[in-house]
């Protein structure tokens, strides 16, 4: 796709989807301005559920390599069901670099799975397929190297501003897996002398969060050093930038397309070997596997959920969503950003500095590398003490991210009371609080908290 028919596509800047749960809404508002970036790319977009009206806004930030998307099915759900609250979920700057050009026709029933297979994977390994998705040089995008968490913040800052200009009431911020450290941060940043976190009335870190030891500065000073010699963007489970993206766009819009028709990736020379299921698979089959607690890889298990297990016969094998946490078409209505123009939930280029630098959030305490990355998170002793906050552990974070919460509650004096512990570490996979569906213990605990904080109690 030529550089200005992107450009079109990811500027749009505002659209509707209706859905039986709840209306969807997006757009993009401007950013920070971050040095060397083309002014077109300090956007961030924010995609919105639930009623205009509704007073409260719950503001959550993807984890890595995630886009808003990501929580379209929890979102619907949690506005529907917590009276008087808007789901706001942030499209980070960086996914303005991608294509969704055949991802939107599939959507649209304009194209089928094998030119999403084509245009997106097949293209790498077969020279005769002449219309596919162009890769962005490094050289390129040299600027993302300064996409860390100066910018994150600042471009977090403008969505918070937003919601208080719209609404008079209740906003929490939270986010799922680095989002939880982006929350830490965000709470914890010095805005010309004065937390992130006055205004806000909750907090909600997702099997993530901050915990008080940071990187040291000599650590920091290698990272950047690194990262100045490489690419900007982060390799996901071994995966490099865009794949990690691109597998992810087409097995789960091959779910969606068709489910029950022959694997178009199991045969296909560029799978990696440790993604192949051991028999003959179906699309939905294939990315089960692919992604389920007990047969994908560990290297992904940032990506996993408890979705079931292959069927027990046909040729191909299908899959069988066994009675576990999370329905499969679910997990793809996640990450396909079914039904939603423009949008998916992974994001195909995750900026490095933007890791790097959460290492130095230490739960808002001040450190030395927060001097040598440029992070401001110096307020962890003095949140309002009316705050409160809500952690919810899964396998990934497990502990650390109660512990977490809890440092950052005590040391601002802010009364245990308000804290809502949920530690599920054993059962719920890093995904499964995001997608578990009908029953989700993050739900159950969340719901209640929201209608504290929205009775100011």
């Amino acid at each position: 796709m030529s550089r200005s028919r992107a450009a079109i596509a990811a500027l749009v800047a505002c659209f509707c989807v209706a859905s039986p749960a709840a209306a969807a809404r997006f757009e993009r508002v401007p950013g920070v301005a971050s040095p060397g970036t083309p002014a077109k790319y300090n956007k961030v977009g924010v995609l919105e559920f639930g009623s205009k009206s509704a007073p409260n806004v719950l503001i959550l930030n993807p984890g890595t390599s995630a886009g808003a998307a990501y929580f379209a099915p929890l979102a619907r759900d949690v506005a529907k069901q917590a009276k008087g609250w808007q789901v706001w979920a942030v499209e980070r700057r960086e996914n303005l670099l991608e294509d969704h050009s055949v991802l939107n026709r599939v959507k649209a029933g304009n194209a089928d799975g094998k030119k999403l297979f084509d245009y997106y994977l097949n293209f790498t390994t077969d020279s005769s397929i002449k219309d596919h998705f162009q890769f962005i040089p490094d050289s390129k995008v040299a600027f993302a190297r300064r996409w860390g968490m100066k910018t994150e913040i600042g471009d977090l800052r403008r969505i918070v501003q937003l919601a208080q200009k719209r609404h008079s009431k209740k906003i929490v911020v939270g986010g799922h897996s680095l989002g939880g450290s982006i929350t830490t941060a965000y709470a914890t940043w010095d805005f010309k002398g004065k937390p992130g976190a006055k205004g806000l009335s909750g907090l909600v870190f997702i099997d993530g969060g901050s915990g008080r030891t940071p990187v040291t500065a000599s650590d920091a000073r290698k990272s950047l050093s690194d990262l100045k010699k490489g690419s900007p963007w982060l390799v996901f489970g071994g995966i490099p930038a865009p794949f990690a993206g691109l597998f992810n766009v087409v097995g789960s819009g091959l779910v969606e397309a068709a489910p029950n028709a022959k694997s178009l990736l199991q045969d296909w020379s560029g799978l990696p070997s440790y993604l192949h299921a051991p028999v003959p698979v179906t699309n939905a089959g294939g990315y089960g596997y692919a992604l389920d607690t007990e047969t994908s890889p560990p290297a992904l298990a940032a990506a996993q959920a408890h979705l079931g297990r292959l069927a027990d016969s046909g040729d191909p094998r299908g899959w069988d969503g066994a009675g576990e946490l999370t329905p499969l078409k679910r997990y793809a209505d996640m990450f396909s950003g079914w039904g939603l123009k423009g949008l998916d939930g992974t994001a195909w280029y995750h900026p490095r500095r933007l890791t790097i630098d959460a290492g130095a959030v230490a739960d808002g305490n001040r450190n030395d590398a927060q001097k040598v990355l440029g992070v401001r998170t110096t307020h962890g002793h003095d949140l309002p003490r009316g705050l409160r906050m809500y952690a919810f552990a899964a396998a990934l974070g497990g502990q650390r991210v109660l512990d977490a919460a809890k440092t950052l509650a005590s040391q601002s004096g802010i009364p245990s009371a308000r804290l809502t512990l949920v530690n599920r570490a054993s059962t719920y996979a890093h995904n499964d609080p995001n997608s578990a569906s009908p029953k989700n213990d993050f739900v159950r605990f969340l719901l209640p908290f929201l209608d504290k904080v929205a009775r100011g109690q």
